[in-house]
């Protein structure tokens, strides 16, 4: 890995294992023909910052290696200095699942780490939200325009009332009507859309609005699926727009409001309190990657999701995608057997999905991802999975479910940043960490979210809408455990509210995606 300090001024590259026959150019702008390496390397064409250069010559089909792995074989002759786009890497086959080591490398746990706390907001259940929020659900979306003019209403009126509510949230989405409400995949997301509704950030305050003519009713989705604890609301907290009460627009909008209003009183009585890191649930993801996510922003999540794991802390990371090309480095860190195979049965789950979809994996990456550096899903992957750090996997979730360990975790989930983002709010994220290299103002309403960038020129372009810089790695000025305890103490400002991230501080958020695998009719 030849790093020097910014400063130095030299031309850069990033050679992240000994095995690797190809390397990562630095350098804002890349580097143009004919730059020679301190090494000796000299390169015969421009190659863009963070696409890849051949260290020595590799034959057509010979194994392209980066991170140690085999991310490709070269489409022809490639000259040693070449630049390596994307159209000189034939995708390798993705690895076999039946024939995958579980359970057989488990890290030893790493040692406690004590004495750190954060100010949440302490919930009956033991759980603790970052945020004081009333959550406004739904059945079903024909009344998420209603909802919204209820929410305009609540924050001019209401609110001023309630210093102590942070906000109120309408939780829409496209679900509840004209699909097969009993088709086997339907769980998901009714899951997702009853599980949202328990997230430690509204302790337990929900309101429910429904229409009433709807196939998802306001009692399924607060019973939700055998897997799930049920909502216990009172029928009070629950609204029909249909109900014979409702004698026009005016009557609807005072009842959802007085509801409201009755929430946010118990809300306004709460106070944030010391509470161990080990309430913390928080989310990884990266989004807009490049081929800097996984060796500057991901391992740097990696290690700050290690001290929160030391810590006793709940750590989701997710993107089933963005992990299969890499999941045989991850079946021998599941922490027993059953682990494993549950690894492998939420692979096996997607590929059939993609397969019905007459899709495979090849659809990711994005070409801004390409644009960054990433070749293929290959690449991707071993990158992505940087953020998981080194801990045990204690679990995996299927999409829209609840953990009930502690420890690293593993939600299942596609890795489309809008619906990973969604499903890790039904899996309980109360804060969640998000990389980017080619950047994205992404955000989420109901948890903070921590935006990290993998290069310097990204962060200081993108100077008010990224929270944390981690292209300092690329550069030699920072290591990843620096920028990782960086991170690490970001959470705990951001999660006691003493810091705000860029997105909440502009109220740029994105909408609810459920993900619905089951037909729509």
């Amino acid at each position: 890995m030849l790093t020097p300090p910014a400063s130095s001024g030299q031309p850069l590259y990033i050679k992240v294992h000994e095995d690797d026959n190809v390397a990562i150019v630095v350098n804002d702008l890349g580097l143009k023909a004919g730059t020679r390496f301190a090494d000796g390397l000299t390169l015969t064409e421009h190659v863009p910052q963070g696409h890849k250069v051949a260290l020595c010559a590799i034959p057509a089909g010979g194994a392209i290696v980066r991170y140690g792995e085999i991310i490709g074989y070269a489409e022809r002759d490639i000259a040693q200095g070449s630049w390596i786009d994307e159209s000189l890497v034939t995708l390798p086959t993705a690895p076999p699942l039946e024939s995958l080591p579980l359970a057989t490398r488990v890290p030893a746990p790493l040692p406690p780490l004590e004495g750190y706390t954060f100010d949440g907001y302490l919930n009956e259940d033991g759980s603790a939200g970052t945020k004081n929020l009333l959550g406004i659900t739904t059945s079903v979306h024909c009344v998420a325009g209603v909802v919204d003019h209820v929410v305009k209403l609540i924050e001019r009126d209401l609110l001023p009332r309630y210093p102590n509510v942070d906000g109120v949230v309408a939780l829409n989405h496209l679900y509840g009507c004209g699909v097969a409400i009993n088709a086997p995949a339907a769980v998901i997301p009714i899951r997702t859309i009853h599980n949202i509704a328990l997230n430690p950030n509204f302790g337990g305050e929900i309101l429910v609005v429904g229409l009433g003519c709807e196939k998802l009713q306001p009692e399924r989705l607060l019973t939700g699926t055998p897997d799930v604890q049920p909502l216990s609301l009172d029928a009070a907290s629950v609204v029909r727009l249909q109900d014979e009460q409702h004698v026009g627009f005016g009557a609807m909008v005072d009842d959802i409001l007085q509801t409201a209003d009755r929430h946010l009183q118990r809300l306004n009585r709460r106070r944030r309190q010391p509470c161990p890191v080990s309430s913390l649930v928080v989310g990884m993801q990266c989004g807009g990657s490049d081929a800097f996510s996984g060796v500057t922003a991901n391992p740097a999540v990696g290690f700050a999701s290690d001290l929160l794991v030391r810590c006793g802390a709940t750590v989701m990371f997710s993107e089933v995608t963005e992990v299969r090309d890499a999941i045989h480095l991850l079946t021998p860190r599941a922490a027993d057997e059953q682990v494993g195979r549950r690894l492998l049965e939420e692979m096996a789950w997607y590929d059939n999905y993609l397969e019905q979809g007459q899709t495979d994996r090849s659809a990711n990456p994005s070409p801004g991802n390409k644009k960054g550096g990433l070749a293929n899903v290959v690449e991707k992957a071993l990158g992505s999975i940087a953020k998981s750090g080194r801990s045990a996997i204690a679990e995996v979730l299927s999409p829209g479910q609840r953990p009930t360990r502690r420890g690293l975790i593993f939600a299942a989930t596609p890795a489309s940043d809008f619906v990973c983002g969604t499903q890790q709010l039904a899996s309980g994220i109360t804060l969640q960490v998000f990389t980017t290299g080619r950047g994205t103002p992404y955000g989420l309403t109901a948890v903070p979210v921590i935006k990290m960038a993998t290069r310097t020129a990204l962060a200081e372009r993108w100077h008010d809408l990224i929270d944390i810089n981690a292209g300092t790695i690329a550069t030699g000025e920072a290591t990843i455990e620096q920028v990782g305890w960086e991170l690490f103490e970001l959470i705990l400002d951001v999660a006691s509210g003493r810091k705000q991230t860029w997105s909440d501080r502009w109220g740029i958020h994105n909408a609810l995606a459920v993900f619905n695998p089951a037909p729509v009719t």
